[in-house]
């Protein structure tokens, strides 16, 4: 990327595909302010590393830096039959997935005002638009955040793009407990048209592209998903 280095506040920058995007942005000469539960590892472009739990309802911390985009990396995987579902589980994925982004976005949008590339990625499921057993929480959640993102795309138009990315099952800390034997991983590939796991880079990397490149995108939501939800083999 040539010219003035862009900077971007990446929550959830830690781990998993928050911390693919902060290495494949610095990697094009971007900044970022990273703010997640766990702090960022240490790299030179990021130049403010913020504690924060997105799961409570604590107040953001100030940032004065002007920025080019926001975005909201944090989730929650809560797979339960319907019949064990209580109130506060989906209360928790509603909190996380849903109110966490809004606080996010409503706290910093103001720090885009000034960008001629302003631009916020959200992230989904591919269970939001694709019914599966047992994910009647997460897809509830991930559905709102995917209504979130159309609603912002058309108030915030023409001066900040909205864009969603809805992955499937990709190997991140978050995922781990789905992936931990050889027979879980096998039958999870299994169900992709693709055969295999997502990567975190690869879901990155979309991101990245509706932050810096999809400059004619807005109110989209971009399934990364190995085929799951839109092919049947």
């Amino acid at each position: 990327m040539n010219g003035k280095p862009q900077t971007y506040i990446i929550a959830g920058a830690a781990s998993g595909i928050g911390a693919a995007l902060c290495r494949q942005l610095i990697a094009r000469n971007c900044r970022v302010i990273a703010i997640g539960r766990t702090l960022a590892e240490p790299q030179e472009n990021i130049i403010a590393n913020i504690q924060h739990d997105f799961s409570h309802e604590t107040p953001l911390p100030e940032i004065s830096q002007p920025v080019s985009g926001l975005v909201y990396c944090p989730g929650t995987i809560n797979l339960k039959p319907f019949r064990s579902l209580k109130d506060a589980d989906l209360l928790n994925d509603f909190s996380v997935n849903v109110l966490g982004a809004f606080r996010f976005i409503h706290k910093y949008a103001a720090n885009m005002k000034d960008s001629e590339n302003a631009s916020i990625v959200l992230f989904s499921s591919v269970a939001a638009q694709t019914g599966m057993p047992y994910h009647t929480s997460i897809s509830v959640s991930k559905a709102g955040v995917e209504g979130l993102t159309k609603a912002l795309a058309a108030e915030f138009s023409p001066n900040i793009r909205v864009n969603c990315v809805a992955p499937s099952l990709t190997e991140t800390p978050l995922t781990s407990v789905l992936l931990n034997s050889d027979v879980k991983r096998t039958a999870n590939a299994e169900r992709h048209p693709l055969k295999r796991i997502g990567h975190a880079d690869e879901i990155a990397a979309a991101a990245a592209f509706l932050l810096l490149d999809a400059k004619w995108t807005t109110g989209q939501v971009i399934g990364v998903n190995g085929g799951l939800g839109s092919i049947f083999k």
